[in-house]
């Protein structure tokens, strides 16, 4: 019989922040194992360190790629990234950002493969990715180009049942408005709704946020509200779609807390991103929403200002295991359908 658990490649991240403590935390946290066959990925001598800091023990049973097919339980892809000693603890470096991006690759190739359905990973430190030779806008766009994939992608935003994404991401303020357009708002819409159906939500509620102080009031504060956003609202309505707004941005996220959405479309990074973190910064889990394989990480940092001291707090790295499960549990079994 079939094992019917999804197999769940785990990376580091940056070796010098908390993502090994992290995920040593991960493995020991009850059911953890049961919900997934898990491989981890990397050098040894980063997982018994990270183990080491959390003041637990870590059995690493190595396996070779070509055996990950008939893998089951915990084990181990080892991995020679990175040299002990150039491992700086709380420290930006580029060999730090080599380690991340090569182990990312190999997670991704995996998955590609058909050999795990899904890839998380513990933080990455931006600045060590780029001067590694990142190239890109953020890891997100990475693996998208990694993958060859070419369709719509961008970062979904979750905590708990809530997730949120955005039109506009990592540009100036000042450029916003003029990247508000009918396709955006729409690719936004259709990521949300086709995240939250991967995680199990059939006919998701989405909330659109407004850009404008009071959703525009009538056109005083701005008129994107009835020339951009409410025809695209109409639209998506008129598929039957759940989908709701332009809701003032001041709001719409009392909305969320209360559970009457289950995704909030929201129009820059900042709108959502200082709401969500609020609500739940110890929770808050990334989602590379779009790509075709699951993808997630715990939504906050690397935090050098606490690595190695055996403080991380692994909440928001077992919430993004648990989605992410959901998510390779889908994509497992739409891969075989």
């Amino acid at each position: 019989m079939t094992d019917p658990k999804p197999r769940i490649a785990i990376i580091p991240g940056d070796p010098s922040g908390i993502g090994p403590e992290l995920i040593a935390r991960l493995l020991h946290e009850d059911g953890v194992t049961d919900a997934a066959d898990i491989v981890l990925v990397g050098d040894g001598h980063v997982w018994h360190r990270g183990a080491e800091q959390a003041g637990l023990g870590i059995q690493l049973a190595p396996i070779a790629a070509p055996d990950l097919h008939d893998q089951h339980g915990l084990s181990w892809l080892p991995m020679q990234t990175i040299a002990p000693e150039d491992v700086r603890i709380a420290e930006v470096t580029v060999a730090g950002g080599t380690s991340s991006l090569r182990c990312l690759d190999t997670a991704l190739d995996l998955a590609m493969d058909g050999a795990v359905d899904g890839v998380l990973f513990g933080p990455f430190n931006k600045a060590a990715l780029t001067s590694a030779g990142l190239n890109a806008e953020d890891e997100h766009r990475y693996m998208a180009r990694y993958l060859g994939f070419r369709g719509y992608h961008g970062e979904i935003n979750v905590l708990g049942d809530l997730m949120t994404t955005r039109v506009t991401s990592h540009i100036g303020l000042r450029d916003v408005a003029d990247r508000i357009t009918p396709e955006a708002i729409t690719q936004a819409i259709g990521l949300a709704e086709d995240t939250c159906r991967r995680a199990g939500k059939s006919r998701p509620h989405i909330a659109v946020a407004a850009l404008n102080p009071h959703a525009g009031d009538n056109g005083k504060f701005g008129r994107e509200e009835i020339d951009v956003l409410q025809p695209v609202i109409d639209a998506a309505q008129a598929k039957q779609k759940h989908v709701t707004g332009p809701w003032p941005s001041d709001t719409v996220f009392l909305k969320a807390q209360r559970g009457e959405v289950d995704a909030v479309v929201t129009m820059y990074h900042d709108q959502g991103q200082i709401a969500i973190k609020l609500m739940g910064f110890d929770r808050g889990v990334t989602v590379a929403g779009g790509l075709p394989i699951p993808v997630a990480t715990p939504a906050h940092g690397t935090a050098f200002d606490i690595a190695g001291q055996g403080k991380a707090n692994v909440g928001a790295t077992l919430e993004a295991y648990r989605l992410l499960v959901r998510m390779a549990r889908h994509h497992r079994a739409a891969r075989a359908a």
